[in-house]
């Protein structure tokens, strides 16, 4: 095991398959001499040289086409979007060509595109989006989200190998805030497994991100204050979902609260309440509740994005509130 920071967790795992796999390369906005713009691929470039980490034009839906492109050649592009917000300019591109393009065509398509995401930094609303939602109802394509550093690594990992396209949001509140014990070596987390980040008897909070660890805060105050036991199950990959998952911890706590950092209209909240409801609706003893942001583009003003996200507060208020129906 060694302690690595987020951030440093997801280098080296770029690190390693790039060594192990010779078809995998880099692509993306400032990734090269600048290292990128958090830093993430730094001294990528010194070691694989400029034909396998490669600087291109600002323009997210040329990067994803030309990864599509190298893909159907046989190569593992992993793209960086310098902040997730602007895949939207690959919407297109990811949708109706990548997501396609091995049911069409039979083409295979095993990219990565990779980025930062999320708020709690006072970036405004250019620059702390959590768009996962908006790619949740594309067949093909597979989305991961990881909150903690070995998952990180290992989810990447997995994502690299895996034969069809990838979106992999790392939550930027987290690249430098969070460290954690990660395992050495060639650590590969599956994909669409959820992850037990806490046990509990009384009340569950399924959540993801960087929102897993607002849970994890909640549940040991609740503890503390309320003699709550809370259970905390991290998603970790949103597509697919861990629908085991979500029923064995309905099935244990029979209360379920849902917590991400996406707006509460249209986020993911909505399709595991349905999930729930449709595999473990008899054990349920409440209704399932969802803590997620406002529907408003996210404010620059620190108390106003305190006021617009999700907080431990919160939390504890909708976890008291489902443990009391």
């Amino acid at each position: 095991m060694t302690e690595l920071t987020y951030l440093e967790a997801i280098r080296q795992a770029l690190l390693e398959e790039m060594e192990r796999d010779p078809a995998v390369l880099c692509l993306g906005e400032d990734i090269g001499a600048y290292g990128g713009a958090f830093k993430v691929t730094a001294g990528l470039l010194e070691r694989f040289g400029e034909r396998r980490v490669i600087d291109t034009p600002v323009a997210e839906a040329a990067i994803v086409g030309a990864a599509a492109g190298a893909a159907h050649m046989g190569f593992r592009p992993v793209c960086e979007m310098q902040f997730i917000d602007f895949i939207s300019c690959a919407y297109d591109m990811l949708t109706n060509y990548v997501a396609t393009s091995r049911y069409r065509a039979f083409l295979p398509c095993p990219i990565v595109v990779r980025g930062p995401a999320g708020g709690y930094v006072r970036g405004g609303p250019f620059h702390s989006q959590n768009p996962e939602a908006a790619f949740l109802h594309t067949p093909g394509l597979k989305i991961v989200y990881p909150a903690t550093p070995a998952d990180a690594k290992g989810l990447l990992k997995a994502a690299i190998r895996d034969d069809d396209p990838v979106l992999f949001f790392e939550h930027k509140y987290l690249y430098r805030r969070i460290r954690g014990a990660v395992p050495a070596g060639d650590h590969v987390v599956p994909l669409g497994r959820a992850r037990l980040a806490r046990e509990g008897r009384d009340l569950s909070i399924i959540t993801y991100a960087a929102t897993v660890w607002t849970a994890l805060e909640a549940a040991e105050r609740l503890e503390q204050a309320d003699g709550l036991s809370v259970e905390v199950l991290d998603l970790r990959t949103l597509l697919p979902l861990d629908d085991d998952a979500l029923v064995t911890t309905v099935r244990k706590t029979n209360r379920a609260l849902i917590l991400h950092e996406d707006t509460v209209t249209g986020g993911l909240a909505g399709e595991i309440t349905a999930r729930i409801n449709e595999l473990a609706f008899e054990w349920l003893d409440a209704p399932v509740r969802r803590v997620a942001a406002h529907d408003v583009p996210l404010p620059y003003a620190p108390q106003l994005e305190d006021f617009v996200l999700p907080q431990v507060s919160d939390v504890m208020a909708a976890a008291r509130w489902v443990a009391k129906y």
